[in-house]
């Protein structure tokens, strides 16, 4: 019962929020300046075929790949980090730097170097994706209880033991939480490198659509992103409460 009427706040402030859009852009009268839901939604159902047999599964691949190389780079670069302090001292800097420069002004670079490809995109999907993974990860291994660690090894574990029953178990939480916030980023990051250079894909649909004034076109690839980042983050959190099925009753 509790549960259900927690799910029923946000649900009616969202439609609230829709109702408000509704009415506005009624009045408004201007679909290619403001479009409605409802229009949106028509639109979207109009350009189903193309959205959702070419676009879409280009968005998906380059998603799916920058977010499998964060992962791998961020899980290796993180070790790394705890294990040796002089590459934490040389690297953690660098880290928190490379995300101070602007995605949209290093993702022409990045056509440049690697052309229309689907690596430019997926260039852009790593560069926003690997931080959070990288630091959660790293912040994970870093808080692993000590005392822990202590008895392990008076208990005779090995070195191995160590870290696949302690430090992955310790690290998990955190890494989870970072792959949370990565995901809707490569969401983004896949649609700011379609929509800056690409053959194919939402964010490049989106573009193709506001070059001829399509509001409603270019809200309808917008809406399917949006799905895919709250898809996204729900599969991850369905992923923790599964691995870690203490958290939902603290």
């Amino acid at each position: 019962m509790k549960r259900s009427y927690q799910a029923l706040e946000p649900t009616l402030f969202f439609l609230m929020l829709m109702v408000i859009w509704e009415i506005s852009a009624r009045m408004i009268g201007q679909p290619y300046l403001l479009p409605s839901p409802i229009q949106i939604v028509m639109r979207t159902i109009d350009l189903s075929e193309s959205l959702f047999f070419t676009h879409l599964p280009a968005t998906l691949a380059i998603i799916s790949i920058g977010l499998a190389l964060s992962i791998v780079l961020g899980i290796l670069l993180s070790l790394l980090m705890f294990w040796n302090e002089r590459v934490e001292r040389a690297v953690y800097p660098l880290l928190v730097a490379s995300q101070t420069i602007p995605v949209i002004a290093l993702a022409p670079i990045f056509v440049l170097w690697f052309g229309y490809s689907i690596w430019s995109k997926v260039a852009v999907t790593v560069l926003l994706t690997f931080f959070p993974i990288t630091v959660n990860t790293y912040d994970g291994l870093k808080s692993t209880n000590r005392q822990y660690e202590e008895l392990f090894y008076t208990m005779g574990a090995t070195k191995r033991q160590l870290f696949f029953r302690l430090f992955v178990p310790s690290t998990l939480p955190s890494f989870l939480t970072g792959l949370r916030i990565a995901v809707p980023l490569a969401v983004i990051g896949a649609a700011v490198g379609e929509w800056l250079g690409a053959n194919e894909g939402l964010g490049y649909f989106s573009r193709r659509m506001m070059t001829q004034f399509d509001g409603p076109g270019v809200f309808a690839p917008i809406f399917i992103l949006s799905l895919l980042g709250i898809l996204g983050f729900a599969a991850i959190k369905k992923l923790e409460n599964i691995l870690l099925p203490w958290r939902k009753k603290q």
